[in-house]
């Protein structure tokens, strides 16, 4: 990677604040990671709840009008109703493609085709942009800013010439392919960058926003952020929408110029995850950890609020849950810290906290 490489130079002295936010959010990813034992089902409903929310906020951003209740019904018709508008057609590819990437992330391989394989995806019930979804824009377009009604409120920049976005997209995706498999950097400062730069080309004729937040979330959990699917990113950018265009504007004005700073917008970025971050763990610690636990779990925990102490066999007998079972089930509470363990062998009780 050549060391007068554009993308490099932005990342060179990062403000502490950056780091600090960075060793912030990978503090939080560890105690998700070590605390997962979640009921499968709960999380099964989270990330169904996450998809509408998402689905939603992401296409509200860039104009739509469909509220979550609305997307919901929309998709609980799906496999009979004609989508007559262009906000239901939007928001059907955008709830099926992020759909996909929470399910089979693993096996989806980031790379230019793949980029162009989510535009024609996010794309695929519209009918208006059948003659260039999956293909990079032909024709100049402009970065434009709507209000909560899905009024346009003006152009925030105008993005890459069009006969020029190949040649830079392609150079984007092979500095960003390369920077993540030699892990050069921190991946949350070379995501960033990435979203930064793919924003200022706004390589599509339309869907850039779209499509950058599905990359969002497919990088992300790529990089081990698991816990993604279950506190929407999208709706945090939504409720933020001003500042999302700022930020972007800050940065975007400087590129390709003398002193590039991305920083703004990276503050940005990491202040979302951060939030979602925060969320997503209150999701183990808080009491609403309670919608998350198995119906044994819940029988345990509720018992165990009832009596000072309790031995193992003792939570046995009045709950009716088998040894092996109910030894899980303590684990998992002592994991979400609504428990705690006394003593060992024979003379092992837990209580809560």
């Amino acid at each position: 990677m050549a060391k007068n490489n554009p993308f490099d130079r932005r990342l060179t002295h990062i403000p502490s604040e950056v780091l600090s936010k960075i060793a912030r959010i990978d503090e939080i990813k560890g105690r998700w990671i070590g605390g997962l034992h979640v009921n499968h089902q709960a999380l099964g409903r989270l990330k169904r709840s996450v998809l509408v929310t998402s689905t939603g906020a992401s296409t509200r951003i860039e104009g739509a009008k469909l509220t979550d209740k609305e997307i919901e019904k929309l998709m609980q018709g799906v496999t009979t109703k004609k989508f007559a508008d262009r906000d239901s057609q939007e928001a059907q590819g955008y709830y099926e493609l992020l759909h996909n990437v929470f399910d089979s992330w693993r096996s989806i391989k980031f790379s230019e085709s793949t980029v162009k394989h989510f535009h024609n995806q996010l794309l695929k019930y519209v009918e208006k942009d059948q003659r260039h979804r999956g293909d990079y824009k032909k024709t100049e377009n402009a970065v434009e800013m709507f209000d909560q009604n899905g009024k346009s409120i003006g152009v925030v920049f105008k993005p890459t010439k069009a006969y020029l976005t190949p040649k830079e997209m392609q150079e984007l995706m092979d500095w960003a392919m390369q920077a993540l498999e030699e892990k050069k950097y921190h991946p949350l400062l070379t995501i960033g960058n990435f979203l930064v730069e793919f924003l200022k080309i706004h390589p599509f004729q339309d869907g850039n926003g779209r499509v950058s937040r599905i990359l969002t979330n497919l990088l992300l959990l790529k990089e081990g952020y698991i816990y993604i699917p279950y506190v929407s990113h999208e709706k945090l950018v939504e409720d933020n929408k001003n500042d999302y265009y700022l930020a972007l504007i800050k940065s975007q004005k400087t590129l390709g110029k003398k002193s590039e700073n991305i920083f703004p917008w990276l503050s940005f970025f990491l202040d979302i995850l951060l939030k979602q971050s925060e969320m997503a763990i209150n999701l183990l610690e808080s009491e609403d950890t309670e919608k998350l636990l198995s119906p044994k779990q819940l029988e345990i925990w509720n018992y165990l609020q009832k009596v000072p102490e309790a031995t193992p066999l003792e939570i046995c007998r009045k709950t009716r849950i088998v040894k092996p079972t109910a030894i899980q089930a303590l684990n998992r509470l002592i994991t979400l810290r609504k428990i705690e363990r006394i003593g060992m062998g024979r003379g092992t009780r837990y209580r809560k906290l």
